[in-house]
């Protein structure tokens, strides 16, 4: 079986160094292609705490919705400059549309806000900015993964485990005993896609 799973990663300046290089690896270790999706201001992006940069594949103008299964949002203050890219935010507003998995952790979930998707959801997020989801008609709650329909959302880099496996059991990357399936799920081939593979550095 050739179930190649795709996600968007999405990235900016001043990312979370552990919530990005953390998703990387858990998608990876499950076999799921991560697309490294940025602002397109730059190729690459430092950490918040500049302990990681996060090398681009795409930038979000150039990134088609229907072509993922899903897109993570990770925090620091990157969510800040995500706000300010238009293509970011229709990405975000044209996955959820098509049903496609949309996640976030910490501040991500502000991107959510400015695409208009949580009103009347359950969400989490970073509690400095619960406020601002309960403004935008979302339901928070104080837990480490809330999950409403295609939405998956965290609080902080501690949920980091059980975020990725909502993430990966949302994309069917587990199996019944919670590990990552051993049954076809790889790496997309990058031929004819004119991407680098993700590269995360110390």
């Amino acid at each position: 079986m050739d179930d190649n799973r795709r996600v968007a990663l999405l990235v900016e300046r001043d990312y979370d160094d552990s919530e990005f290089k953390e998703i990387v690896r858990a998608m990876n270790d499950a076999g799921v292609k991560v697309v490294v999706v940025g602002g397109g201001t730059q190729k690459s992006y430092r950490g918040r705490r500049r302990r990681s940069r996060a090398h681009v594949d795409m930038a979000a103008v150039d990134a088609r919705a229907g072509e993922f299964d899903a897109v993570i949002i990770p925090g620091g203050y990157a969510p800040d400059w995500m706000r300010l890219c238009q293509p970011m935010v229709d990405l975000v507003r044209r996955a959820d549309a098509l049903g496609k998995v949309i996640a976030a952790i910490c501040h991500g979930p502000q991107l959510m806000v400015s695409a208009g998707i949580v009103k009347g959801r359950r969400v989490t997020s970073w509690p400095s900015i619960a406020v601002d989801m309960t403004n935008a008609g979302a339901e928070w709650r104080d837990e480490a993964v809330v999950q409403d329909g295609n939405m998956i959302t965290s609080r902080k880099p501690a949920d980091l485990p059980r975020f990725n496996r909502a993430i990966l059991r949302a994309l069917g990357a587990f199996g019944q005993g919670g590990t990552p399936r051993a049954d076809g799920l790889h790496q997309q081939s990058q031929a004819g896609l004119g991407m680098s593979l993700v590269s995360v550095g110390e």
